[in-house]
């Protein structure tokens, strides 16, 4: 059996900043870690690539950090790490950020941008575009921390993004999942994924994968 890759294409949640820290979880803590350890159980000859950036937006330019538009190298990545079986995106946190004024409205924008560029890559004879599985991270709650001030704002900003998400998926025959129905973001900052949401939403994904048959 031929190993498939899944693309993990995301921010700061997926790369599994340590809440409050500049620190990394684990891969085994992480929830792509665990997607891969899980899938492996179940008998998949899988590897699950992270490109997973933090700050990264849609398609929005970051006024202080540069890299951060996440359009930008999107078709390259694709060509990079191809042949993929599934790409999944998870993106629009940053978004909200508070040098944007940016609406769910703004958020879904930006994803279709980047499903567009996914779906118009130029790739090797014979391999195909892959599967895109759009996630919509649970909803900001109250920022906490350093990050505070970065946020500020964006608990109200990012109302609507998972219906966005879902409707914009079902117009662009894309697959879809609401983090929300699993988990909230973390409880320490109001933001990220603490360690029991990183297993909680792992254990969720391998799941819709696993039943989609993806791999």
């Amino acid at each position: 059996m031929n190993m498939q890759h899944i693309l993990v294409y995301s921010d700061s949640i997926s790369w599994g900043i340590i809440p409050m820290s500049r620190n990394r979880f684990a891969f085994n803590q992480r929830w792509p870690g665990i997607l891969e350890l899980n899938l492996t159980k179940a008998g998949k000859n899988v590897r699950v690539i992270e490109d997973c950036l933090n700050g990264r937006r849609t398609m929005y330019e970051d006024a202080i950090r540069p890299g951060r538009n996440g359009l930008i190298g999107l078709s390259q990545r694709i060509e990079i790490n191809s042949p993929l079986a599934l790409v999944i995106l998870m993106l629009g946190t940053n978004d909200f950020q508070a040098n944007h004024e940016h609406t769910a409205l703004d958020a879904k924008n930006g994803m279709r941008a980047l499903i567009n560029a996914i779906r118009n890559t130029t790739l090797e004879p014979g391999m195909k575009i892959p599967e895109i599985l759009v996630v919509a991270p649970p909803p900001i709650l109250a920022p906490k921390g350093d990050i505070a001030a970065k946020f500020n704002g964006a608990e109200s900003k990012c109302v609507g993004l998972a219906e966005a998400y879902q409707a914009l998926c079902q117009e662009l025959h894309c697959h879809f999942f609401d983090a929300a129905t699993v988990t909230t973001s973390s409880k320490v900052d109001g933001v990220h994924f603490d360690m029991d949401q990183h297993l909680i939403f792992g254990n969720a994904i391998s799941q819709l994968i696993n039943q989609a048959h993806f791999v």
